[in-house]
């Protein structure tokens, strides 16, 4: 895959709000899907469909959610899988016994430099600064230290690219339980109305209404917990690839320096 092709699979503010949005839209299709295909028991676990609110339900305000923090999940994907595709690009020379001196870094940051990457994905950006490094003081231990300073601020920097996909796996369940304590106080407002206890069928109504109102914590655990596995995998994936990016420099470039005394 060239440089052109591979660059336009990472995910910018254009096409993450477009991800994002497409999404959200795929969960509006599914609520209307479920609305008309589902049957009556399903439906109202799921959508709440016949419920007083509906279809501003709090379950079809989950299901949009969810959908959003889907769509985080797969730029969150799509960005790890070009950080992982950066090996094969032979940015640094990989033959065994190669030996960088101080004019050979200068023409391997030039080439760095005209990657598409280069302001992007961490495997350059480690690059350009070990080098930057090495030429401005000539000594190997400040281009290592540089490099190992590098890896963790990048670490820290995936995990904070993550926080909005935390907030939504707070979100979810934040709202499921909204809607159970609504659940609630709509059975128990039914069966403190005058003359309700006089009404044969209460205790079954209550009942009812009382298990429609916990469907909303039940889907919503289960939402959130699909987006906790999806999340760890990626956030491994992307952590992955840059551990693989930092051997590959330390292999290829740190080991490979030279100073001339």
């Amino acid at each position: 895959m060239s440089d052109g092709s591979a660059a336009s699979r990472r995910p910018n503010r254009d096409s993450r709000a477009i991800i994002i949005g497409g999404s959200v839209l795929i969960g509006l299709l599914l609520i209307t899907v479920m609305h008309f295909t589902l049957p009556e028991d399903a439906a109202a676990l799921l959508i709440d469909r016949g419920g007083s609110s509906y279809p501003l339900s709090v379950q079809n305000m989950m299901w949009l959610t969810f959908f959003f923090g889907l769509g985080e999940l797969f730029v969150r994907h799509q960005a790890g899988t070009v950080e992982t595709m950066q090996l094969r690009y032979a940015y640094l020379p990989e033959r065994e016994g190669t030996v960088l001196q101080l004019e050979d870094v200068g023409k391997i940051y030039s080439h760095v430099k005209a990657s598409p990457f280069a302001q992007q994905c961490f495997l350059p950006r480690m690059i350009l600064r070990a080098i930057l490094q090495f030429q401005s003081t000539r000594t190997i231990e400040q281009a290592s230290s540089v490099l190992t300073n590098s890896l963790e601020l990048y670490l820290h920097e995936i995990d904070l690219r993550y926080n909005m996909i935390r907030y939504v796996m707070w979100l979810i369940p934040t709202l499921g339980f909204i809607g159970t304590v609504i659940g609630i106080a709509l059975a128990l407002s039914y069966a403190g109305q005058p003359g309700g206890f006089e009404n044969p069928n209460l205790l079954p109504e209550v009942t009812q209404r009382l298990a429609v109102a916990f469907n909303t914590t039940l889907v919503a655990l289960v939402m959130a917990a699909v987006l906790v596995f999806g999340s760890n995998i990626i956030q491994s994936k992307e952590e992955r690839a840059l551990n693989l990016a930092g051997q590959y420099c330390f292999d290829n470039l740190i080991n490979r320096l030279y100073v001339v005394s």
